[in-house]
């Protein structure tokens, strides 16, 4: 079966996210016979879970797909995993976004795409929609996390995947700095 490497951006971001992009050109590079997918996600948890859902859909029968997930697509890649039972490596995943996020409520724009949209109290309720509280499959994820994360507390991934093999860096950030270091190690994780 062929590989897909499914890159799943988070809160605000895009394709053009570092990350996703020394993904793909590690692939384009190193592994051409992957099929690496990027999609820009929708800014609305429920259409970002529809949109994500059948996608993986559409190609899991024709593509043996692992999962990278960054931020508010970490939290996405787990409850894909919980559904698909698919392979993730998360990237300081957000635990909690329905309680990270009533800090951004109102007007926001998406500083890669422009789009300009209005975050309300009902997509907290859209997010706690696909919260999975038990990992089922721990030796499916990977957590990546990096202690210096400014803005989510690196302890709840800590906890909550705790069972799962885990990269624990001190300092680093959100962006998680050295990135590059792993596509090679993330790619045999997920079996491609």
């Amino acid at each position: 079966m062929k590989s897909l490497l499914l890159y799943i951006h988070g809160f605000n971001s895009s394709p053009k996210s570092l990350k996703a992009m020394e993904m793909a050109e590690y692939c384009r590079q190193h592994r051409p016979d992957i099929r690496v997918e990027i999609p820009q996600m929708p800014c609305y948890p429920a259409e970002a879970a529809t949109f994500i859902d059948n996608l993986v859909s559409s190609l899991r029968q024709d593509y043996q797909i692992g999962l990278v997930g960054s931020s508010l697509g970490g939290y996405i890649s787990t409850w894909l995993n919980h559904r698909y039972q698919l392979p993730a490596v998360l990237v300081n995943p957000a635990v909690k976004p329905y309680e990270l996020l009533v800090d951004y409520l109102g007007e926001q724009e998406n500083p890669y795409t422009g789009e300009r949209y209005r975050l309300e109290a009902k997509h907290m309720d859209e997010l706690k929609q696909i919260d999975v509280p038990e990992i089922e499959a721990p030796k499916l994820f990977w957590l990546m996390q990096q202690e210096g994360d400014e803005v989510l507390d690196y302890r709840q991934a800590v906890a909550k995947y705790a069972a799962c093999k885990q990269t624990v860096e001190p300092e680093g950030d959100h962006s998680f700095i050295g990135f590059d270091r792993f596509p090679a190690e993330i790619i045999k994780f997920l079996g491609l």
